[in-house]
């Protein structure tokens, strides 16, 4: 059936006149198959009518990048049930990306979601959840709109159902077993008679989500591994109805207790296999758990309680004692100290009172509150975390390619193994049927590639779950992945290495009073936000000196302000900005500035005209860890740098005291980024620490950003890694967790292809010859089970994990 055309609205930006429209709309309607396309400046949408059989909406994006502009489309993570293995994921990924309007679909077989970008315009949520279920699996939600109890309760009634398909097999195939070893006063034709009637019904009850699956996987086209089992499955009992009739085979072939034991095995390995899934995701569940369900309102002097997603910003908020702040927010009356360890890890209640931001989420312990909302629903720190890790954990590192690759070819290979041991045992060795038939069933039972399906999701799952517990956001695999390889850590100097809080140490003025020097300069200063300024404005009040500022600011980037101050042009900055300005600095003051940057101190020159007025040296204090965090690098074998505008010697000064030998000094902001990449260039893989606001592009330009949060003020969008604590360690610890995880996944993808590589031989009988070793196809599904739950186990173990450089503290 021919597909009937589609419309699609492309939400567009970069466009900044009507001759962009023109060209977004001549680069669209020169793709082949577009029928129209009509872009609308004012809206910055684009309409976009296309045969979607002929031409896709990745083609239609890529039209728009083409002529240099870019797309806006909507992401959404869905809840998937049913799914066993590597090739479940495969079989969601590629019926999600058929839907004419998904960009891009990324199953988790761990967490078992599937995250989806797509055009609503042209693909619904609907059109998703038609799609999976199409496939064969169950669709549970949109994650976040379904309710913890609701998804508790599906998963429980799977687990239900799965102990209970094992514990009816279990229970049934052990008599069978027994009737074929034990003399009973039947004849050989009345048991098999009798068995038959007993296993039929047990097996079909015991074996159906197999088989279901492994039919919708035949529907879609793929070889899952369901196929392979209910083909081994099926062969045994197949066999024992023919042996049963003797039909072909004899009467030796009965074994029923074999096809009920398999899928029995095979129903144990799924339910401890979805229970110990279950327990990744604990980290976003306790972080879920932290949502306030309902907030209290002041509406004309009254208390009104109102459901958490009807409170707007500007609401005003009471928070009683013992209660959780619903959103956030700034304290607008009382005072209360504020549990916030389940956000920023810090164990201190810290005080808040008026004026104060409090998150969402914390726990308000022994005062009344009222707070005016700031942030609400998606917006709130909270909601973001968990947004985040959810994020993470859903994305692929680089690493799981491997996996990906190898699961491709895997069922074909096991099944053209197989079918060779059957081949090679009966035709080649003329070993009995029943041998022969045994190898193949076995083969086809022992081989799993569920192992090699979960041994990346599950450790990345786990890893960024453990991360967000100790303060540090993942915001992807491919950082973990890349942190792993970090070999040059580069800190920035001021608000990372130090408190970003300058303090004014020294006044040096010249044929003028200290008051005046500060005054002069504070009047200038007044129209800057730089942490240096805000110290001179600071110490000018302090002492009680008016500051009114000055007239005409100007800034010359990075190296010094100006302004008209009572109508003279005052200048501050550093040397090379009052000497090219014709300002000569005398040589005795020299030598004070010179012996003041020894010290670490940064030297602010001022100038009144063309003469020279004074120095003011500000000093930044260090944080309590940073030393131990360049340390601890250091003894990891990483090199450690530091970057900062001061100049060489007050930075040298500075990073001495904290064992950092290598310093990139009078560096610009915007030349950061370049600092950066010419570390690169040399062949080192570089973490980028700083704050995330001045700082973007240096971090964006290393291959790991770390951005160094502030308590509740996250700034999500700003690194690979954000750290919530202004803790230094964390950046260490982060690097510390990237290579636990790394080297979890590697063990886990190891212990996968090594447990195949060595069990597929044995159960094809290649130990029969020299040792008389055979694999039981029972013992094969077992065995088959229990490799998937290692895998599962060994990165559960992530869940207590603490890096070194957090121990003891």
């Amino acid at each position: 059936m021919t597909e009937p055309e589609k419309t699609a609205e492309l939400k567009i930006t970069g466009m900044h006149c009507a001759t962009c429209a023109i060209t977004v709309e001549e680069s669209l309607a020169a793709l082949k198959d577009v029928k129209a396309a009509q872009v609308n400046f004012g809206t910055e949408t684009a309409l976009v009518e296309f045969d979607p059989q002929k031409v896709s909406l990745r083609e239609l994006e890529a039209a728009v990048k083409g002529a240099g502009y870019d797309t806006i489309n909507q992401t959404v993570t869905l809840k998937v049930g049913g799914m066993m293995c590597a090739t479940c994921v495969e079989t969601i990924e590629t019926g999600l990306k058929a839907l004419p309007g998904v960009l891009e679909a990324s199953v988790n077989l761990g967490v078992e979601t599937a995250r989806v970008t797509y055009n609503p315009s042209v693909t619904s949520v609907e059109d998703m959840k038609k799609a999976i279920q199409d496939a064969g699996y169950q669709y549970l939600g949109i994650s976040g709109e379904v309710s913890d109890e609701a998804e508790k309760a599906v998963r429980a009634k799977d687990l239900r159902d799965k102990l209970l398909r094992f514990s009816i097999g279990f229970a049934v195939s052990i008599p069978l077993m027994l009737a074929m070893y034990v003399p009973l006063p039947l004849s050989m034709q009345v048991l098999g008679y009798l068995m038959l009637v007993i296993a039929t019904p047990v097996f079909a009850y015991v074996a159906a989500p197999i088989f279901r699956a492994a039919w919708m996987a035949l529907r879609n086209r793929t070889l899952s591994m369901d196929v392979m089992y209910a083909m081994g499955t099926g062969v045994a009992y197949t066999a024992s109805v023919l042996g049963t009739f003797g039909i072909v085979l004899t009467h030796e072939f009965m074994f029923y207790d074999t096809a009920i034991m398999l899928a029995a095995f095979l129903m144990l390995g799924r339910y401890l296999e979805a229970r110990a899934k279950g327990r990744t995701s604990d980290a976003i569940r306790t972080l879920a758990g932290l949502r306030q369900k309902t907030a209290t309102l002041l509406r004309d002097g009254a208390e009104v309680e109102v459901a958490v997603e009807d409170v707007v910003v500007g609401d005003l908020v009471l928070v009683k004692p013992g209660a959780k702040i619903p959103v956030d927010g700034e304290v607008v009356s009382g005072e209360s100290y504020v549990d916030e360890s389940m956000i920023t890890g810090e164990p201190v209640p810290a005080l808040r009172k008026a004026g104060s931001a409090v998150v969402g989420g914390t726990l308000n312990t022994n005062s009344v509150i009222t707070i005016r909302a700031t942030r609400v629903g998606r917006d709130t720190v909270l909601a973001q975390i968990i947004h985040m890790v959810e994020e993470a954990q859903g994305s692929k590192p680089p690493v799981q390619r491997i996996a990906d690759t190898a699961v491709t070819y895997f069922i074909p290979a096991v099944l053209l193994i197989a079918s060779g041991s059957f081949v090679v045992w009966y035709f080649v060795f003329h070993s009995t049927a029943l041998f022969a038939l045994t190898a193949l069933i076995s083969v086809l039972v022992v081989a799993c590639p569920c192992a090699l399906g979960l041994a990346t999701p599950t450790a990345v799952t786990v890893g960024v779950g453990r991360g967000a517990e100790l303060g540090i956001l993942v915001r992807n695999g491919e950082a973990l992945e890349t942190a792993e390889h970090v070999t040059t850590v580069v800190f920035d100097k001021t608000g990372t290495l130090t408190k970003g809080k300058p303090e004014v140490i020294d006044l040096i003025p010249n044929d003028i009073t200290e008051e005046t020097l500060l005054s002069l300069a504070a009047a200038v200063e007044k129209n800057s936000q730089h942490p240096l300024a805000l110290a001179v404005i600071r110490r000018a009040e302090e002492r009680g000196i008016a500051v009114t500022a000055g007239e005409q600011f100007d800034t010359t980037g990075g190296r010094g302000v100006s302004a008209t101050v009572l109508g003279e042009q005052v200048r501050v900055g550093n040397r090379s900005f009052l000497q090219e300005n014709g300002v000569q600095v005398p040589p005795e003051t020299e030598a004070r500035i010179i012996a003041l940057e020894k010290e670490g101190k940064t030297a602010v020159l001022v100038a009144a005209g063309e003469q020279f007025a004074g120095v003011i040296a500000i000093a930044d204090t260090l944080k309590e860890t940073s030393g131990e965090a360049v340390a601890a690098l250091k003894a990891m074998g990483i090199n450690v740098a530091m970057i900062t505008g001061d100049n060489q010697r007050t930075a040298d000064a500075i990073a001495s005291r904290i064992g950092i030998g290598t310093v990139i000094a009078g560096v610009l902001p915007a030349e950061k980024e370049e600092e950066v990449r010419r570390i690169q260039q040399g062949g080192g893989v570089v973490a980028f620490v700083g704050d995330g606001i001045n700082d973007a592009p240096a971090l964006a330009r290393a291959d790991v950003g770390i951005a160094v949060g502030s308590g509740t003020d996250v700034a999500i969008e700003s690194g690979d890694i954000v750290l919530i604590r202004d803790d230094l360690l964390d950046a260490v610890a982060a690097i510390q967790l990237a290579k636990k995880v790394m080297g979890r996944i590697k063990a886990n993808i190891f212990w996968a292809f090594a447990y195949n590589a060595a069990l597929i031989p044995v159960a094809a009988g290649i130990l029969y010859p020299s040792f008389g070793i055979t694999f039981r196809p029972e013992l094969a599904a077992l065995a088959m089970a229990a490799s998937s739950v290692t895998v599962v186990s060994l990165s559960l173990l992530l869940k207590t994990y603490i890096p070194e450089v957090k121990k003891g503290r």
